[in-house]
């Protein structure tokens, strides 16, 4: 066996064991019940990656501090990677990517490509994938009013510094943006305090798209949820929150602006990634981002 495939076969074995441990510590969350969204969660059964997890009888008490305003560092560090840096990244390190279907009808809101992410902001692994999809979202529109947050301290990838859709807008010419945070990170009775309902609309992507045979069963309803537009998926995160650990939510930021380093290779890799659908969903609007060097490889791998 040659070198080249010697080291393919362990980055394989590695990622299938970074599997497993995910799966091993989703199924340890299948017993808790998310009363908020407990009528599509019967409809498609046990959750995974990170269970949409209800608050219960008795007061909040907090895990973590309870999302603030998003810093004016933080804030612009998202909104304002240089394309420079995007393509110096190119593939980054982005261990799962969106998934394309077809055949389905469009998802749209006021005329507009529609993205709707689903998540909870006590979730680790939704704390990862914020960064990313809010940087990739940040090149074709605005956000107003992001938060940031930690996720639970008594999850895996404990206190994971990260952002919050909760209570955001999202202003585009090519696009629609919902991000639904069901719960916070403050605990209540067995669970979490909640935060946003989902509308109908919403429940029922979970329960067409969330679910097989676009996910595994053992998978169904699992968070973060990610469509785009019903042309490409995503449950789960794109990278582990294990690159985050320990670091604040400032120098998280202040990473992306160094390509080499493992933050900016996770959080920029995955933008170039969620980027590249998202053109699909435009058109290839705006044309100087559609036609970047990293967005058109992730296009390759998208439809390869």
């Amino acid at each position: 066996m040659s070198k080249a495939a010697r080291l393919e076969h362990r980055r394989q074995r590695q990622a299938e064991a970074l599997r497993k441990a995910r799966l091993a510590q989703q199924r340890r969350r299948m017993a808790l019940a998310a009363a908020a969204v407990a009528t599509v969660l019967v409809i498609i059964g046990g959750l995974v990656i990170v269970k949409l997890t209800a608050g219960g009888a008795g007061p909040a008490v907090a895990d973590t501090a309870p999302a603030s305003p998003i810093s004016d560092g933080v804030l612009d560090a998202v909104k304002n990677v240089p394309a420079a840096m995007f393509d110096q990244v190119g593939l980054g390190a982005v261990d799962t990517l969106p998934k394309a279907i077809s055949g389905q009808p469009a998802l749209t809101a006021d005329g507009k490509p529609l993205v709707v992410y689903i998540g909870a902001e006590y979730c680790p692994y939704c704390a990862a994938q914020r960064w990313g999809l809010a940087v990739a979202l940040s090149r074709f529109g605005t956000f107003t009013g992001l938060g940031e947050t930690k996720s639970s301290t008594i999850d895996a990838f404990p206190g994971t510094a990260t952002l919050s859709f909760h209570g955001a807008t999202y202003t585009s010419q090519y696009l629609a943006f919902q991000g639904v945070e069901t719960f916070s990170n403050v605990r209540q009775g067995d669970g979490y305090a909640p935060l946003d309902t989902p509308t109908d609309a919403q429940n029922q992507l979970m329960k067409t798209y969330n679910a097989p045979p676009y996910v595994s069963s053992d998978a169904a309803g699992g968070i973060p949820f990610l469509d785009i537009a019903n042309k490409y998926l995503m449950q789960g995160a794109s990278y582990s929150p294990e690159v985050l650990q320990g670091k604040p939510g400032i120098d998280i930021a202040g990473l992306l602006s160094n390509p080499d380093d493992p933050v900016a290779k996770a959080i920029l890799g995955s933008a170039n990634a969620f980027t590249a659908a998202l053109c699909q969903a435009t058109g290839g609007q705006p044309g100087e981002i559609c036609t970047s060097s990293a967005v058109t490889a992730y296009q390759a791998k998208l439809h390869g």
